[in-house]
């Protein structure tokens, strides 16, 4: 009962999140500090292995964590920044990331456009903005992860990649600037309506 918060204090949400991370690291570090007294106290008594074994064993508990580690990297590898890509490899990375934006981006956190908040539906055929939402994409798979960035991870990436991105994107200087008149207004349209050009092929 001596863990729960006070109802009387106005503390936010996160903070008691944070104490309950850093509470199970050092559970986690207690019980390493453990272990490893209670090695160098069998080793003093005599019941332990000898130098010689216990390096070996060091050595072979350390060989055994190198490998582990690179099975994890050899696992999971970073997709590399869509512009370092040539074809086919962009043109596989762009379908995957026009998903993520149509599907989670547009739905999720794009109004109707305006003259301040500007949007084009041909995104993908502006570099800039192309660049600055795979950049989010690539944040948004790693934060939104709680095994690799706790719970604090979704914050972070709209505080951090989001909101910049679209404050960039969306602004009357941005790359989108040109999109409100002349030719490219023809073939626009509101956030909402996804274009797939490749659904339609068979057609």
């Amino acid at each position: 009962m001596a863990d729960e918060p006070d109802p009387q204090l106005n503390v936010p949400i996160g903070m008691f999140e944070d104490i309950e991370d850093l509470k199970a690291k050092n559970a986690a570090l207690a019980a390493e500090v453990k272990a490893l007294a209670a090695q160098v106290t069998a080793f003093a008594e005599g019941g332990g292995a000898g130098p010689g074994e216990a390096s070996e064993d060091g050595e072979a508990a350390a060989g055994e964590e190198s490998a582990d580690e690179t099975d994890a990297e050899e696992e999971w590898q970073y997709p590399p920044f869509i512009l370092l890509l040539d074809s086919p490899a962009y043109d596989d990375e762009l379908r995957a990331l026009i998903e993520w934006v149509e599907g989670v981006l547009v739905p999720g956190y794009l109004a109707e456009p305006s003259a301040d908040a500007r949007w084009c539906h041909l995104w993908f055929e502006h570099p800039v903005a192309v660049a600055r939402l795979h950049a989010a994409w690539l944040a948004w798979q790693e934060l939104t992860d709680p095994a690799s960035c706790g719970y604090t991870g979704p914050s972070v990436w709209h505080r951090d990649h989001l909101d910049p991105a679209l404050r960039e994107l969306r602004a009357s200087t941005g790359p989108f600037a040109g999109c409100t008149k002349g030719e490219h207004q023809i073939g626009h349209r509101l956030p909402g309506l996804v274009p797939s050009a490749w659904s339609h092929a068979a057609d």
